[in-house]
């Protein structure tokens, strides 16, 4: 897969605000992929939603390419990030009341 390089002007709304997510939720169906990015409240057993954001399974796709490729910038410029530890990863599966 080709990822052709072009440039297009992006308008940000003036009012439009950073968010934060420290956990994201990913669900998808034949026609699409949903991100549910949340911030979760530590100690506090909960989080909340930020954004939610559905991408088709192509740009999905491409999403990987460009994240891979940041990734590795990233890695080059500022050093190898740690994987988390395996208590870390048992910690990332949680159960989410109130989506579906």
């Amino acid at each position: 897969m080709s990822m052709a390089n072009h440039e297009i002007s992006v308008s940000i709304p003036s009012n439009l605000d950073p968010v934060y997510s420290n956990r994201i939720q990913i669900a998808y169906k034949e026609d699409e992929f949903t991100f549910l990015f949340l911030h979760e409240i530590p100690g506090a057993n909960q989080a909340r939603a930020k954004a939610i954001v559905s991408i088709s399974p192509r740009h999905a796709k491409n999403l990987v390419e460009v994240l891979s490729k940041s990734i590795a910038d990233y890695e080059q410029k500022f050093g190898k990030i740690s994987a988390p530890s395996s208590a870390q990863q048992q910690d990332g599966n949680v159960t989410i009341r109130g989506y579906s």
